[in-house]
């Protein structure tokens, strides 16, 4: 029996990389004989740049401290791949999770965390001399606009008195006037997502993922809205661009750099091969953190199932929790790690346990 495992990362508990290992070890368990590939995936947000490694042969992490969310020093990585026709000098996986992330954060800072880490981990891979870059922008701390990472690249942001404006949503406030003369110069960039939202109005990024970030008053969305919206016109963008208003406005950033933004997972699924890796097997296993209503929209779980289908296998899943308003009718057997473990407490303290019993579980319904 050949058997794939696929999951997301389980968001704030365990890697991707980690979640596709453990439900393998459960399913060896059962199985010795199968034939187990493991192809971790993402969508863009926790875990992609670890996706990447795990499916990539040759892979290589290169060490970067940049200045994290809160301006601290973060000791991160971004990841090279090795070179390739499309990308001859090579392609370099940057995710904002591990740069600009709100993990990084002890507390949330609406105001003055930004992205300046996630643009000097860009700019570290621009200075390697990459021919090509794949950004993964979920899990963002601030709603800046994207000018922390901008500036990190050369761009600067002037207030109306002629001064540098500061970090942040609060910087972006104060912009009146952008100097874009030495900003560096985008290779091919392919920016992943799941977030379709435009960077203003009600389905923006400060209305709708700013109180995430700590932007809980009405009166502040809107301030910073209107800030996004000048951001806008100074770059020569069209706020209603879809997918502008991912990671605060980052989205809307790197199209006005020159990028191109793409659904995370089925990029992700393009460049580590996975329909390749399904082909021939009978059983993939994928799932992430939470399988809820929205599961079905484009997240990891739905769009492995698709492949799965596509390529005559049986699709299961894992999760630590399943709603109960989701629909699973795409997978011919589903578990839950809180019901596994007898309550999420138990699930989320030692999430690697529970999924090598699910896999397990997995390989004796096979």
């Amino acid at each position: 029996m050949r058997v794939v495992f696929a999951p997301d990362s389980f968001k704030g508990t365990i890697t991707a990389a980690d979640a596709a290992r453990a439900l393998a070890d459960g399913w060896r368990e059962k199985d010795p004989d199968a034939e187990l590939v493991l192809r971790p995936m993402a969508d863009g947000g926790e875990g992609t740049v670890a996706a990447f490694e795990a499916a990539v042969p040759g892979a290589q992490r290169m060490p970067v401290t940049v200045d994290g969310p809160a301006g601290r020093p973060v000791d991160t990585s971004w990841l090279l791949l090795p070179a390739s026709e499309e990308a001859p000098h090579g392609t370099a996986v940057i995710d904002l999770a591990s740069t600009s992330g709100i993990e990084l954060l002890d507390e949330l800072r609406p105001w003055d965390a930004d992205t300046s880490g996630f643009g000097q981990a860009i700019a570290a891979a621009l200075d390697h001399g990459v021919s090509r870059l794949v950004l993964g922008i979920g899990s963002s701390a601030s709603t800046d606009g994207g000018t922390g990472m901008l500036r990190a690249l050369g761009a600067r942001f002037v207030t109306a008195a002629g001064a540098e404006a500061g970090p942040g949503a609060r910087g972006l406030t104060e912009i009146a006037r952008i100097d874009l003369r030495g900003l560096r110069t985008a290779p091919e960039t392919l920016v992943l997502s799941d977030v379709t939202n435009p960077l203003t109005g009600p389905r923006g990024a400060a209305e709708v993922f700013g109180p995430q970030k700590g932007l809980t008053d009405a009166a502040d969305r809107a301030s910073v809205d209107a800030a996004l919206t000048n951001l806008a016109d100074l770059l020569g963008l069209d706020a209603g661009t879809p997918g502008a208003g991912a990671a605060g406005g980052v989205g809307g950033a790197l199209v006005a750099w020159g990028a191109r933004l793409l659904p995370g997972a089925g990029e992700v699924a393009r460049l580590i091969g996975l329909a390749d890796a399904i082909a021939g097997a009978d059983v993939v296993v994928t799932g992430e953190g939470s399988y809820d209503g929205q599961s079905g929209d484009g997240k990891v779980p739905s769009f492995v199932a698709a492949v799965a289908a596509d390529a005559g296998a049986r699709a299961a899943l894992v999760a630590g929790r399943i709603a109960a308003d989701s629909d699973t009718s795409l997978f011919t057997a589903a578990v839950s790690l809180t019901e596994v473990a007898g309550s999420a407490a138990s699930a989320l303290s030692d999430p690697a346990r529970w999924l090598r019993v699910a896999g397990r579980m997995l390989a004796e319904r096979a």
